[in-house]
C-alpha cells in the first residue's frame, strides 16, 4: 500500500517594506487656494458647523441615515489620532465650512494596515474639481500614515460609498480606488411574528454589563479573527464611538459552566434616523460568536433574544448590517430570520 504526501504549498514571497509599498509623500498635495476656500485642519469646535456639511452631503447624496452631532463629536476621540495632520477643511470667506476630509488608521492592526478615508463637499460648491483635490490630499495623508506603522504586512486605503451616491463612486474609482466588498443593511418589523428560538443548553443570555466589557472585547478580537477586513481592536478604539450606543438592547451569551463570554450582542439607538426612515428601530452594531461555541445556535438566540426586548420597548423594526461575502453564513441567517435588504454599499480600496 502507498501513500501520496499533498504538495507543499509553495512560500509566499515576502513584502517590500511597508514604507516602500506605501510610496508617501515627503508633503501631502493641499487643494488649490483658487477655489475660494481657506483650507486647515479641522479642531473640535467645528463639530457645529462640520454637522450641518454632513447633513447636507447626506441629504444631497439621498442617504438613508442622518449623522448626528454626537456622532461627529466622535470623529476627534482617540488618541492616536493627529487631527492637525489628519484632518482638513475647507472655510469659504464667510467661514462656513464647505469641504472637509479625515484620515483614519486604525492602531490595532496587525495582518493588515488600514487608512479609512472620510470626508465630502457641500453640495453648492460641487462641479469644480475640489473632491478630486481633497481625495488626493486623504491619499497622500493615507500612505504617509501607512508608512510610519512600520508593519510590514499588506496595506490597504479604503473609502465606503452607498451605491445610490453616484458622484462619490464616480470621484473614488477616477482617485484608483476600486471596489473590493459589498455591504448590505438589513432590516425585520417586529409587530407580528417574532422568531421562538430556544437558548442553547449550557449557555444562558444576559444583559450586556460594563463590568464584562473587558471580556465582550477579548470574545470580539478572537470572533472576528478570521473575518475579511477585520482586525484586533484596542482598549481606546473598542470603547470609542458609543454615543449612539444602547446598553439596553445589548446581550451576552454567557457559558453556565466556565462563565466566560461565549457570545454578544452590541445594538445602537439612532433616534436621530427615525423620522426619515418612518419608524423606529435598532441596529445590531456588532454580533459575534467565539469559534468553541459556533453551530450552536447562539447567534439566532442572541437575535431573537434583541428582538424581543425591542418590541417590548415599542420598536418597530430590527436593523443589521452585513458584508454579503461574509463566509460565516451571516447573511442566510438574517434572511431566515425575516431580516430584507434596504441599502447597499461598497467598500473601495487601494491595495498595497
Amino acid at each position: 500500500m502507498t501513500t501520496t504526501e499533498p504538495a507543499a504549498t509553495p512560500a509566499a514571497p515576502a513584502l517590500i517594506p511597508i514604507a516602500q509599498r506605501a510610496q508617501a509623500p515627503a508633503q501631502v498635495r493641499l487643494p488649490a487656494d483658487t477655489h475660494g476656500l481657506r483650507w486647515r485642519p479641522l479642531t473640535p469646535q467645528d463639530v457645529p458647523a462640520l454637522t450641518r456639511l454632513v447633513t447636507r452631503i447626506e441629504e444631497a447624496d439621498a442617504e438613508p441615515f442622518r449623522t448626528s452631532q454626537d456622532e461627529v463629536d466622535e470623529k476627534f476621540e482617540g488618541g492616536w489620532k493627529d487631527h492637525a495632520r489628519d484632518t482638513l477643511a475647507g472655510v469659504d470667506a464667510d467661514g462656513e465650512l464647505r469641504a472637509w476630509a479625515q484620515v483614519n488608521q486604525p492602531p490595532g492592526d496587525t495582518t493588515v494596515v488600514r487608512a479609512y478615508l472620510d470626508g465630502g463637499v457641500d453640495p453648492a460648491w460641487r462641479g469644480r474639481g475640489i473632491g478630486r483635490e481633497v481625495l488626493a490630499w486623504e491619499i497622500d495623508r493615507a500612505r504617509q500614515l501607512l508608512a510610519a506603522t512600520g508593519k510590514d504586512v499588506p496595506g490597504r486605503i479604503g473609502g465606503f460609498a452607498s451605491e445610490q451616491a453616484t458622484a462619490t463612486i464616480a470621484l473614488l474609482r477616477a482617485g484608483g480606488l476600486t471596489p473590493i466588498r459589498v455591504y448590505s443593511e438589513m432590516r425585520r418589523p417586529l409587530g407580528t411574528d417574532l422568531p421562538d428560538v430556544a437558548v442553547p443548553d449550557g449557555v444562558r443570555i444576559v444583559p450586556w454589563s460594563q463590568d464584562r466589557d473587558d471580556d465582550v472585547l477579548a470574545a470580539h478580537n478572537e470572533a472576528f479573527a478570521s473575518h475579511w477586513g477585520s482586525e484586533p481592536q484596542t482598549v481606546e478604539s473598542w470603547r470609542a464611538g458609543r454615543s449612539q450606543f444602547a446598553p439596553a438592547w445589548s446581550l451576552l451569551a454567557v457559558d453556565d459552566a466556565t462563565d466566560e463570554v461565549a457570545g454578544y450582542l452590541l445594538s445602537g439607538r439612532y433616534e436621530q434616523d427615525w423620522e426619515l426612515a418612518g419608524h423606529s428601530s435598532g441596529y445590531v452594531e456588532l454580533l459575534g460568536v467565539r469559534p468553541a461555541w459556533r453551530r450552536r445556535g447562539i447567534a439566532p438566540a442572541l437575535l431573537a433574544a434583541v428582538m424581543a426586548r425591542l418590541a417590548q420597548d415599542g420598536i418597530e423594526y430590527a436593523e443589521i448590517g452585513v458584508d454579503t461575502e461574509n463566509l460565516s453564513g451571516a447573511l442566510g441567517l438574517y434572511t431566515a430570520l425575516g431580516f430584507t435588504p434596504f441599502h447597499r454599499s461598497s467598500l473601495y480600496t487601494i491595495e498595497l
